[in-house]
Protein backbone atom coordinates (compact mmCIF):
# COMPACT_ATOMS: atom_id res chain seq x y z
CA UNK A 1 0.00 0.00 0.00
CA UNK A 2 2.78 2.54 0.87
CA UNK A 3 4.56 1.71 -2.33
CA UNK A 4 1.63 2.52 -4.17
CA UNK A 5 0.99 5.72 -2.36
CA UNK A 6 4.37 6.25 -3.24
CA UNK A 7 4.37 5.50 -6.93
CA UNK A 8 1.43 7.82 -7.15
CA UNK A 9 2.89 10.97 -5.28
CA UNK A 10 6.02 10.43 -7.59
CA UNK A 11 3.67 10.65 -10.54
CA UNK A 12 1.94 13.56 -9.48
CA UNK A 13 5.33 15.62 -8.54
CA UNK A 14 6.31 14.60 -12.14
CA UNK A 15 3.37 15.94 -13.79
CA UNK A 16 3.28 19.13 -11.81
CA UNK A 17 5.66 21.07 -13.71
CA UNK A 18 3.64 20.09 -17.21
CA UNK A 19 0.41 20.92 -15.64
CA UNK A 20 1.64 24.20 -14.11
CA UNK A 21 3.39 24.64 -17.99
CA UNK A 22 -0.14 24.67 -19.63
CA UNK A 23 -1.53 26.95 -16.77
CA UNK A 24 0.77 29.64 -17.77
CA UNK A 25 0.56 28.86 -21.07
CA UNK A 26 -3.69 29.31 -21.14
CA UNK A 27 -3.20 32.41 -18.78
CA UNK A 28 -0.55 33.98 -21.71
CA UNK A 29 -3.13 32.83 -24.53
CA UNK A 30 -5.89 35.05 -22.78
CA UNK A 31 -3.79 38.12 -22.36
CA UNK A 32 -3.24 38.31 -26.16
CA UNK A 33 -7.03 39.02 -26.05
CA UNK A 34 -6.25 42.02 -23.10
CA UNK A 35 -3.19 43.69 -23.98
CA UNK A 36 -2.55 46.59 -25.62
CA UNK A 37 -0.22 46.31 -28.83
CA UNK A 38 2.52 47.68 -27.08
CA UNK A 39 3.05 45.24 -24.59
CA UNK A 40 2.52 42.90 -26.87
CA UNK A 41 6.38 41.70 -27.88
CA UNK A 42 6.93 40.97 -24.05
CA UNK A 43 3.76 38.32 -23.72
CA UNK A 44 5.04 36.84 -27.19
CA UNK A 45 8.70 36.68 -25.55
CA UNK A 46 7.12 34.86 -22.41
CA UNK A 47 4.77 32.44 -24.79
CA UNK A 48 8.53 31.91 -26.65
CA UNK A 49 9.85 30.56 -23.34
CA UNK A 50 7.05 27.78 -22.96
CA UNK A 51 9.22 26.26 -25.90
CA UNK A 52 6.15 24.69 -26.62
CA UNK A 53 5.44 23.51 -30.56
CA UNK A 54 1.73 23.43 -30.67
CA UNK A 55 1.71 27.39 -30.05
CA UNK A 56 3.02 27.48 -33.96
CA UNK A 57 -0.50 27.87 -35.48
CA UNK A 58 -1.34 30.34 -32.87
CA UNK A 59 1.64 32.43 -33.80
CA UNK A 60 1.58 31.48 -37.84
CA UNK A 61 -2.34 32.74 -37.49
CA UNK A 62 -1.25 35.88 -35.84
CA UNK A 63 1.55 36.62 -38.18
CA UNK A 64 -0.76 36.62 -41.27
CA UNK A 65 -3.35 38.31 -38.85
CA UNK A 66 -5.84 35.63 -39.31
CA UNK A 67 -5.73 35.51 -35.28
CA UNK A 68 -9.34 36.62 -33.41
CA UNK A 69 -10.85 35.70 -30.31
CA UNK A 70 -14.78 35.50 -29.44
CA UNK A 71 -15.85 38.49 -27.57
CA UNK A 72 -17.94 36.41 -25.38
CA UNK A 73 -15.79 33.59 -23.74
CA UNK A 74 -12.21 35.62 -25.47
CA UNK A 75 -11.51 31.91 -27.01
CA UNK A 76 -8.89 32.08 -29.98
CA UNK A 77 -10.23 30.82 -33.26
CA UNK A 78 -8.77 31.58 -36.77
CA UNK A 79 -10.10 33.56 -39.77
CA UNK A 80 -9.71 31.37 -43.20
CA UNK A 81 -11.95 30.61 -45.85
CA UNK A 82 -14.20 27.36 -46.97
CA UNK A 83 -15.85 26.82 -50.15
CA UNK A 84 -14.89 30.49 -51.13
CA UNK A 85 -16.69 31.50 -47.57
CA UNK A 86 -15.27 33.54 -44.91
CA UNK A 87 -15.54 30.81 -41.39
CA UNK A 88 -13.00 31.12 -37.68
CA UNK A 89 -12.49 27.52 -36.52
CA UNK A 90 -10.69 27.05 -33.20
CA UNK A 91 -6.46 27.67 -33.31
CA UNK A 92 -5.82 24.34 -31.89
CA UNK A 93 -9.13 21.82 -32.57
CA UNK A 94 -9.23 23.17 -36.10
CA UNK A 95 -13.33 23.06 -36.09
CA UNK A 96 -15.41 25.33 -37.52
CA UNK A 97 -17.76 27.43 -35.54
CA UNK A 98 -20.37 27.97 -38.17
CA UNK A 99 -22.29 30.59 -35.62
CA UNK A 100 -19.48 32.67 -34.88
CA UNK A 101 -19.68 35.93 -37.44
CA UNK A 102 -17.57 38.82 -37.85
CA UNK A 103 -19.86 40.57 -35.18
CA UNK A 104 -18.97 38.26 -32.72
CA UNK A 105 -14.70 38.28 -32.65
CA UNK A 106 -12.64 40.79 -32.40
CA UNK A 107 -9.12 40.64 -34.26
CA UNK A 108 -5.70 40.63 -32.62
CA UNK A 109 -3.18 43.43 -33.95
CA UNK A 110 -0.22 42.99 -35.60
CA UNK A 111 2.23 45.17 -36.39
CA UNK A 112 5.52 45.22 -38.93
CA UNK A 113 7.51 44.93 -35.64
CA UNK A 114 5.13 42.41 -34.01
CA UNK A 115 5.54 40.34 -37.49
CA UNK A 116 9.50 40.39 -37.34
CA UNK A 117 9.58 38.96 -33.99
CA UNK A 118 6.70 36.46 -34.93
CA UNK A 119 8.53 35.31 -37.62
CA UNK A 120 12.08 34.74 -35.29
CA UNK A 121 9.50 33.47 -32.50
CA UNK A 122 8.18 30.42 -35.14
CA UNK A 123 11.80 29.80 -36.35
CA UNK A 124 13.19 29.43 -33.15
CA UNK A 125 10.84 26.98 -32.23
CA UNK A 126 10.87 24.94 -35.24
CA UNK A 127 14.61 24.23 -34.46
CA UNK A 128 13.67 21.34 -32.07
CA UNK A 129 10.91 19.73 -34.37
CA UNK A 130 10.69 16.03 -35.10
CA UNK A 131 10.72 17.16 -39.13
CA UNK A 132 14.43 17.68 -40.64
CA UNK A 133 13.01 19.51 -43.58
CA UNK A 134 10.66 22.20 -40.47
CA UNK A 135 14.33 22.57 -38.71
CA UNK A 136 16.45 23.47 -41.48
CA UNK A 137 13.48 25.68 -42.88
CA UNK A 138 13.80 27.27 -39.29
CA UNK A 139 17.65 28.05 -39.33
CA UNK A 140 17.09 29.78 -43.16
CA UNK A 141 14.69 32.10 -41.71
CA UNK A 142 17.25 33.12 -38.88
CA UNK A 143 19.77 33.93 -41.38
CA UNK A 144 18.40 37.44 -41.80
CA UNK A 145 18.09 38.26 -38.40
CA UNK A 146 20.68 36.48 -36.33
CA UNK A 147 21.48 37.46 -32.91
CA UNK A 148 23.40 36.39 -29.26
CA UNK A 149 21.02 34.56 -28.09
CA UNK A 150 19.94 32.54 -31.56
CA UNK A 151 24.01 32.30 -32.25
CA UNK A 152 23.87 30.63 -28.67
CA UNK A 153 20.73 28.76 -29.40
CA UNK A 154 22.53 27.11 -32.73
CA UNK A 155 25.99 26.47 -31.25
CA UNK A 156 24.33 24.54 -28.50
CA UNK A 157 22.05 22.59 -30.74
CA UNK A 158 24.48 21.79 -33.81
CA UNK A 159 26.58 18.97 -31.36
CA UNK A 160 23.33 17.18 -31.45
CA UNK A 161 21.90 17.32 -34.88
CA UNK A 162 22.01 14.09 -37.11
CA UNK A 163 20.47 15.64 -40.50
CA UNK A 164 23.42 16.45 -42.79
CA UNK A 165 21.60 19.12 -44.40
CA UNK A 166 19.81 20.70 -41.54
CA UNK A 167 23.73 20.56 -40.04
CA UNK A 168 25.19 22.23 -42.72
CA UNK A 169 22.69 24.80 -42.81
CA UNK A 170 23.51 25.45 -38.77
CA UNK A 171 26.88 25.79 -40.17
CA UNK A 172 25.99 28.66 -42.32
CA UNK A 173 24.43 30.45 -39.68
CA UNK A 174 27.19 29.86 -37.12
CA UNK A 175 29.89 31.39 -39.93
CA UNK A 176 27.87 34.44 -41.03
CA UNK A 177 27.07 35.47 -37.33
CA UNK A 178 30.87 35.05 -37.04
CA UNK A 179 31.85 36.65 -39.91
CA UNK A 180 29.80 39.85 -38.75
CA UNK A 181 30.89 39.93 -35.24
CA UNK A 182 33.65 41.87 -35.03
CA UNK A 183 34.69 40.76 -31.53
CA UNK A 184 35.42 37.36 -33.02
CA UNK A 185 39.09 37.11 -34.40
CA UNK A 186 40.24 38.00 -37.63
CA UNK A 187 41.01 34.38 -38.16
CA UNK A 188 37.82 33.37 -37.10
CA UNK A 189 35.78 35.62 -39.33
CA UNK A 190 37.86 34.94 -42.17
CA UNK A 191 37.23 31.00 -41.79
CA UNK A 192 33.61 31.79 -41.78
CA UNK A 193 33.83 33.94 -44.90
CA UNK A 194 35.59 31.02 -46.66
CA UNK A 195 33.27 28.54 -45.77
CA UNK A 196 30.42 31.02 -46.96
CA UNK A 197 31.72 31.38 -50.12
CA UNK A 198 30.31 27.72 -51.32
CA UNK A 199 27.02 29.02 -49.74
CA UNK A 200 24.46 30.09 -52.26
CA UNK A 201 21.66 31.85 -49.87
CA UNK A 202 20.33 35.02 -50.93
CA UNK A 203 20.88 36.23 -46.70
CA UNK A 204 24.71 34.90 -47.01
CA UNK A 205 25.21 37.21 -50.05
CA UNK A 206 23.63 40.32 -48.78
CA UNK A 207 25.57 39.54 -45.37
CA UNK A 208 28.69 39.66 -47.76
CA UNK A 209 28.42 42.29 -49.59
CA UNK A 210 28.05 44.44 -46.06
CA UNK A 211 31.07 42.78 -45.05
CA UNK A 212 32.74 43.39 -48.20
CA UNK A 213 32.30 47.47 -47.18
CA UNK A 214 33.81 46.66 -43.78
CA UNK A 215 36.45 48.90 -42.24
CA UNK A 216 39.10 46.04 -42.06
CA UNK A 217 40.65 46.03 -45.36
CA UNK A 218 41.51 42.14 -45.07
CA UNK A 219 37.74 41.03 -44.23
CA UNK A 220 36.64 43.77 -46.92
CA UNK A 221 38.94 41.85 -49.68
CA UNK A 222 38.12 38.15 -48.13
CA UNK A 223 34.12 38.81 -48.57
CA UNK A 224 34.48 40.30 -52.34
CA UNK A 225 36.56 37.02 -53.08
CA UNK A 226 33.69 34.90 -51.68
CA UNK A 227 31.07 37.02 -53.29
CA UNK A 228 33.09 36.62 -57.03
CA UNK A 229 33.06 32.57 -55.83
CA UNK A 230 29.67 32.89 -55.35
CA UNK A 231 28.68 34.96 -58.53
CA UNK A 232 30.46 32.25 -60.63
CA UNK A 233 28.07 29.39 -59.08
CA UNK A 234 25.43 31.65 -59.97
CA UNK A 235 25.91 31.95 -63.51
CA UNK A 236 26.44 28.57 -63.57
CA UNK A 237 22.92 27.32 -62.08
CA UNK A 238 21.70 30.54 -64.33
CA UNK A 239 22.77 28.45 -67.37
CA UNK A 240 21.31 25.16 -66.07
CA UNK A 241 18.43 27.36 -65.37
CA UNK A 242 18.55 28.30 -69.03
CA UNK A 243 19.17 25.20 -70.64
CA UNK A 244 16.49 23.14 -68.68
CA UNK A 245 13.63 25.77 -70.17
CA UNK A 246 14.81 25.22 -73.61
CA UNK A 247 14.93 21.43 -73.23
CA UNK A 248 11.23 22.16 -71.68
CA UNK A 249 10.38 23.82 -75.40
CA UNK A 250 12.08 21.30 -77.01
CA UNK A 251 9.77 18.54 -75.71
CA UNK A 252 6.53 20.36 -76.54
CA UNK A 253 8.38 21.05 -80.26
CA UNK A 254 9.09 17.50 -80.38
CA UNK A 255 5.11 16.09 -79.35
CA UNK A 256 3.66 18.62 -81.68
CA UNK A 257 6.63 17.80 -84.84
CA UNK A 258 6.66 14.11 -84.24
CA UNK A 259 3.24 13.00 -85.67
CA UNK A 260 3.57 15.44 -88.13
CA UNK A 261 6.95 13.76 -89.50
CA UNK A 262 5.36 10.89 -90.02
CA UNK A 263 2.71 11.76 -91.96
CA UNK A 264 5.05 14.07 -93.66
CA UNK A 265 7.22 11.47 -94.38
CA UNK A 266 4.87 9.04 -95.81
CA UNK A 267 2.21 10.76 -97.22
CA UNK A 268 3.95 13.66 -98.58
CA UNK A 269 0.87 15.87 -97.13
CA UNK A 270 1.25 19.23 -95.63
CA UNK A 271 -1.02 19.26 -93.43
CA UNK A 272 -2.24 22.65 -92.04
CA UNK A 273 -5.11 21.17 -89.75
CA UNK A 274 -2.33 19.51 -87.40
CA UNK A 275 -2.34 22.10 -85.37
CA UNK A 276 -6.06 21.81 -84.33
CA UNK A 277 -4.91 17.74 -83.56
CA UNK A 278 -3.28 19.57 -80.48
CA UNK A 279 -6.14 21.53 -80.04
CA UNK A 280 -8.52 18.67 -80.15
CA UNK A 281 -6.24 16.96 -77.35
CA UNK A 282 -6.36 19.79 -75.53
CA UNK A 283 -9.93 20.07 -75.36
CA UNK A 284 -10.27 16.50 -74.40
CA UNK A 285 -8.02 17.17 -71.38
CA UNK A 286 -10.87 20.06 -70.23
CA UNK A 287 -13.75 17.57 -70.79
CA UNK A 288 -12.13 14.90 -69.06
CA UNK A 289 -11.54 17.35 -66.10
CA UNK A 290 -15.54 18.44 -66.07
CA UNK A 291 -16.57 14.74 -66.59
CA UNK A 292 -14.47 13.73 -63.14
CA UNK A 293 -14.07 17.08 -61.14
CA UNK A 294 -13.36 15.47 -57.60
CA UNK A 295 -10.38 13.32 -59.40
CA UNK A 296 -8.14 16.12 -60.96
CA UNK A 297 -5.38 14.56 -60.08
CA UNK A 298 -6.18 10.98 -61.54
CA UNK A 299 -7.49 12.56 -64.88
CA UNK A 300 -4.56 13.18 -66.89
CA UNK A 301 -4.28 9.65 -67.23
CA UNK A 302 -7.65 8.90 -68.67
CA UNK A 303 -6.96 12.22 -70.53
CA UNK A 304 -3.86 11.02 -72.42
CA UNK A 305 -5.37 8.11 -74.22
CA UNK A 306 -8.68 9.84 -74.65
CA UNK A 307 -6.53 12.59 -76.39
CA UNK A 308 -5.09 10.15 -78.37
CA UNK A 309 -8.36 8.16 -79.64
CA UNK A 310 -10.16 11.64 -79.63
CA UNK A 311 -7.52 13.44 -82.33
CA UNK A 312 -6.65 10.17 -83.76
CA UNK A 313 -9.88 9.19 -84.90
CA UNK A 314 -10.63 12.86 -86.54
CA UNK A 315 -7.19 11.96 -88.10
CA UNK A 316 -8.72 9.07 -89.91
CA UNK A 317 -11.60 10.84 -90.41
CA UNK A 318 -10.03 13.39 -92.46
CA UNK A 319 -7.08 11.51 -94.27
CA UNK A 320 -10.43 9.19 -95.92
CA UNK A 321 -12.92 11.53 -96.43
CA UNK A 322 -10.31 14.12 -97.99
CA UNK A 323 -6.48 13.54 -98.39
CA UNK A 324 -7.40 10.00 -99.98
CA UNK A 325 -8.76 12.13 -103.01
CA UNK A 326 -5.61 14.32 -103.72
CA UNK A 327 -3.40 12.30 -103.52
CA UNK A 328 -0.23 13.69 -105.92
CA UNK A 329 -1.49 17.48 -105.41
CA UNK A 330 0.21 18.81 -102.83
CA UNK A 331 -0.75 22.49 -103.08
CA UNK A 332 -4.73 21.43 -103.28
CA UNK A 333 -3.87 19.41 -99.85
CA UNK A 334 -2.61 21.91 -98.40
CA UNK A 335 -5.81 24.41 -99.16
CA UNK A 336 -7.66 21.70 -98.18
CA UNK A 337 -6.09 21.01 -94.40
CA UNK A 338 -5.94 24.52 -94.44
CA UNK A 339 -10.14 24.92 -94.82
CA UNK A 340 -10.00 21.97 -92.10
CA UNK A 341 -8.38 23.60 -90.06
CA UNK A 342 -10.61 26.73 -90.34
CA UNK A 343 -13.79 24.53 -90.15
CA UNK A 344 -12.40 22.48 -86.64
CA UNK A 345 -11.50 26.52 -84.95
CA UNK A 346 -15.05 27.42 -85.67
CA UNK A 347 -16.59 23.77 -84.78
CA UNK A 348 -14.89 24.75 -80.93
CA UNK A 349 -15.45 27.92 -80.54
CA UNK A 350 -19.24 27.17 -81.38
CA UNK A 351 -19.10 24.35 -78.56
CA UNK A 352 -17.36 25.71 -75.94
CA UNK A 353 -17.42 29.62 -76.61
CA UNK A 354 -14.09 32.18 -77.93
CA UNK A 355 -12.41 32.24 -74.41
CA UNK A 356 -10.11 30.27 -73.45
CA UNK A 357 -9.99 27.28 -71.02
CA UNK A 358 -8.40 26.82 -67.12
CA UNK A 359 -7.15 23.51 -66.95
CA UNK A 360 -6.25 22.41 -63.62
CA UNK A 361 -2.66 20.87 -62.81
CA UNK A 362 -2.25 17.62 -60.66
CA UNK A 363 -1.17 18.43 -57.44
CA UNK A 364 1.85 15.61 -58.08
CA UNK A 365 3.01 18.23 -60.92
CA UNK A 366 2.31 21.24 -59.32
CA UNK A 367 5.60 23.18 -57.38
CA UNK A 368 9.06 22.93 -58.34
CA UNK A 369 12.08 20.81 -57.56
CA UNK A 370 14.18 22.83 -55.38
CA UNK A 371 17.48 21.90 -55.94
CA UNK A 372 19.68 24.87 -54.20
CA UNK A 373 17.92 28.70 -53.34
CA UNK A 374 19.00 29.90 -56.89
CA UNK A 375 18.10 26.90 -58.51
CA UNK A 376 14.53 25.20 -59.67
CA UNK A 377 12.73 23.10 -61.51
CA UNK A 378 8.79 23.22 -62.22
CA UNK A 379 7.52 19.98 -61.99
CA UNK A 380 4.85 20.30 -65.00
CA UNK A 381 8.17 20.86 -67.32
CA UNK A 382 9.84 18.22 -65.70
CA UNK A 383 7.40 15.50 -65.88
CA UNK A 384 6.51 16.78 -69.90
CA UNK A 385 10.10 16.49 -70.43
CA UNK A 386 10.18 13.07 -69.70
CA UNK A 387 6.63 12.25 -70.78
CA UNK A 388 7.70 13.93 -74.37
CA UNK A 389 10.85 11.35 -74.39
CA UNK A 390 8.75 7.85 -73.55
CA UNK A 391 6.59 8.90 -75.90
CA UNK A 392 9.39 8.90 -79.02
CA UNK A 393 10.64 5.86 -77.67
CA UNK A 394 7.48 4.05 -78.13
CA UNK A 395 6.94 5.71 -81.34
CA UNK A 396 10.31 4.30 -82.74
CA UNK A 397 9.54 0.61 -81.53
CA UNK A 398 6.10 1.11 -83.34
CA UNK A 399 7.83 1.69 -86.11
CA UNK A 400 10.46 -0.72 -86.00
CA UNK A 401 9.22 -3.65 -84.45
CA UNK A 402 5.12 -3.66 -85.82
CA UNK A 403 3.88 -4.81 -88.91
CA UNK A 404 2.52 -1.38 -89.10
CA UNK A 405 6.13 0.35 -88.57
CA UNK A 406 7.29 -1.72 -91.76
CA UNK A 407 4.58 -1.22 -93.75
CA UNK A 408 4.69 2.67 -92.72
CA UNK A 409 8.72 2.65 -93.51
CA UNK A 410 7.83 0.54 -97.03
CA UNK A 411 5.07 3.05 -98.31
CA UNK A 412 7.97 6.10 -97.35
CA UNK A 413 10.50 4.52 -99.07
CA UNK A 414 8.92 3.60 -102.27
CA UNK A 415 5.21 3.67 -102.66
CA UNK A 416 4.28 2.02 -105.72
CA UNK A 417 6.83 -1.00 -104.92
CA UNK A 418 4.91 -1.36 -101.61
CA UNK A 419 1.92 -1.55 -103.14
CA UNK A 420 3.07 -3.96 -106.00
CA UNK A 421 4.42 -6.24 -103.23
CA UNK A 422 0.65 -6.00 -101.68
CA UNK A 423 0.80 -3.39 -99.51
CA UNK A 424 -2.37 -1.80 -98.59
CA UNK A 425 -1.31 1.60 -98.77
CA UNK A 426 -4.61 3.10 -98.48
CA UNK A 427 -4.72 1.51 -95.61
CA UNK A 428 -1.26 2.37 -94.56
CA UNK A 429 -2.04 6.23 -95.38
CA UNK A 430 -5.25 5.94 -92.65
CA UNK A 431 -3.53 4.34 -89.87
CA UNK A 432 -0.70 6.67 -90.47
CA UNK A 433 -2.50 10.03 -90.67
CA UNK A 434 -4.90 8.95 -87.67
CA UNK A 435 -1.61 7.77 -85.47
CA UNK A 436 0.49 11.32 -86.42
CA UNK A 437 -2.70 12.81 -85.71
CA UNK A 438 -3.22 11.19 -82.02
CA UNK A 439 0.35 11.66 -81.27
CA UNK A 440 -0.67 15.55 -82.01
CA UNK A 441 -3.62 15.55 -79.20
CA UNK A 442 -0.71 14.13 -76.61
CA UNK A 443 1.07 16.65 -77.35
CA UNK A 444 -2.36 18.85 -76.69
CA UNK A 445 -2.92 17.20 -73.30
CA UNK A 446 1.01 18.38 -72.21
CA UNK A 447 0.12 21.69 -73.40
CA UNK A 448 -2.89 22.04 -71.33
CA UNK A 449 -0.32 22.02 -68.45
CA UNK A 450 1.38 24.74 -69.46
CA UNK A 451 -0.74 27.23 -71.07
CA UNK A 452 -4.52 27.95 -71.36
CA UNK A 453 -6.59 26.36 -73.46
CA UNK A 454 -8.34 28.07 -76.57
CA UNK A 455 -9.53 27.57 -80.37
CA UNK A 456 -5.62 29.04 -81.82
CA UNK A 457 -3.62 27.00 -79.52
CA UNK A 458 -2.36 25.10 -82.43
CA UNK A 459 -1.97 27.79 -84.77
CA UNK A 460 1.25 28.80 -82.10
CA UNK A 461 3.25 25.76 -82.56
CA UNK A 462 2.48 24.72 -86.30
CA UNK A 463 4.83 27.24 -87.91
CA UNK A 464 7.01 25.83 -85.67
CA UNK A 465 6.26 21.80 -86.36
CA UNK A 466 6.58 22.48 -89.90
CA UNK A 467 10.52 24.17 -88.83
CA UNK A 468 11.62 21.12 -86.96
CA UNK A 469 10.35 18.92 -89.39
CA UNK A 470 12.03 20.54 -92.22
CA UNK A 471 15.34 20.90 -90.41
CA UNK A 472 15.80 17.62 -88.96
CA UNK A 473 15.16 15.68 -92.20
CA UNK A 474 11.63 14.92 -93.73
CA UNK A 475 10.31 11.40 -92.03
CA UNK A 476 13.34 11.10 -89.89
CA UNK A 477 12.40 10.47 -85.94
CA UNK A 478 15.96 11.43 -84.89
CA UNK A 479 16.25 14.16 -86.73
CA UNK A 480 12.93 15.66 -85.48
CA UNK A 481 14.05 14.76 -82.18
CA UNK A 482 17.53 16.54 -82.91
CA UNK A 483 15.92 19.22 -84.53
CA UNK A 484 13.26 19.94 -81.74
CA UNK A 485 15.92 20.50 -78.78
CA UNK A 486 18.30 22.58 -80.82
CA UNK A 487 15.44 24.64 -81.76
CA UNK A 488 14.03 24.89 -78.12
CA UNK A 489 17.42 25.26 -76.51
CA UNK A 490 18.23 28.25 -79.04
CA UNK A 491 14.98 30.32 -78.76
CA UNK A 492 16.00 30.35 -74.84
CA UNK A 493 19.66 31.39 -75.06
CA UNK A 494 18.50 33.87 -77.64
CA UNK A 495 15.26 35.28 -75.57
CA UNK A 496 17.64 37.13 -72.75
CA UNK A 497 19.77 39.39 -75.20
CA UNK A 498 17.48 39.69 -78.01
CA UNK A 499 13.89 39.21 -77.11
CA UNK A 500 11.03 36.59 -77.99
CA UNK A 501 9.98 37.89 -81.65
CA UNK A 502 14.14 38.65 -82.72
CA UNK A 503 14.96 34.74 -81.15
CA UNK A 504 12.03 33.55 -83.87
CA UNK A 505 13.06 35.93 -86.67
CA UNK A 506 17.01 35.05 -85.83
CA UNK A 507 16.11 30.99 -85.39
CA UNK A 508 14.15 31.27 -89.10
CA UNK A 509 16.71 33.15 -90.41
CA UNK A 510 19.07 30.08 -89.67
CA UNK A 511 16.91 27.47 -90.67
CA UNK A 512 16.63 29.26 -94.20
CA UNK A 513 20.30 29.32 -94.69
CA UNK A 514 20.86 25.52 -93.44
CA UNK A 515 18.14 24.46 -96.20
CA UNK A 516 20.19 26.24 -99.34
CA UNK A 517 23.22 24.22 -97.74
CA UNK A 518 21.30 20.91 -96.89
CA UNK A 519 17.75 21.20 -98.72
CA UNK A 520 17.32 17.33 -97.04
CA UNK A 521 17.72 18.19 -93.66
CA UNK A 522 20.18 17.38 -90.75
CA UNK A 523 19.43 13.03 -91.36
CA UNK A 524 18.12 13.33 -95.18
CA UNK A 525 16.39 9.38 -96.35
CA UNK A 526 18.12 7.41 -98.09
CA UNK A 527 17.80 5.06 -100.83
CA UNK A 528 17.05 4.61 -104.01
CA UNK A 529 13.34 6.21 -103.70
CA UNK A 530 14.68 8.92 -101.57
CA UNK A 531 14.39 11.30 -103.95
Amino acid sequence: MKRILRLCLIGIFMALPTWLMAVETKNLLSELTQTKLSKMPAVLEQLEAQGDESLLPVFRAWLGGDLYYTRADSHLVVKTKVAGETVYMGVFSQEVDAELGSKQVRKIKVNNKLRGLLRGTIARLQLTSKQPELRESAVRELLADLDRDTFTTLEALYPQETHSSVQEMMQTALSLYTAKDPKQSQSARLAAIDYLSASLENDVRNGLVQLSQDGNAVIAAASNKALDRINQSVERYAFVDQLFFGLSLGSVLLLASIGLAITFGVMGVINMAHGEMIMLGAYTTYVVQLIMPNYIDYSIWVAIPAAFLVSGLMGVLIERLVICRLHGRPLETLLATFGISLILQQLVRTIFSPLNRQVSTPSWMSGSWEINPVLSLTLNRLYILAFALLVFIALVLILKKSSLGLNVRAVSQNRSMAKAMGVKTEWVDAMTFGLGSGIAGIAGVALSQLTNVGPNLGQAYIIDSFMVVVFGGVGNLLGALVAAFTLGIANKFLEPTTGAVLAAIFVLVFIILFIQKRPKGLFPQKGRAAE
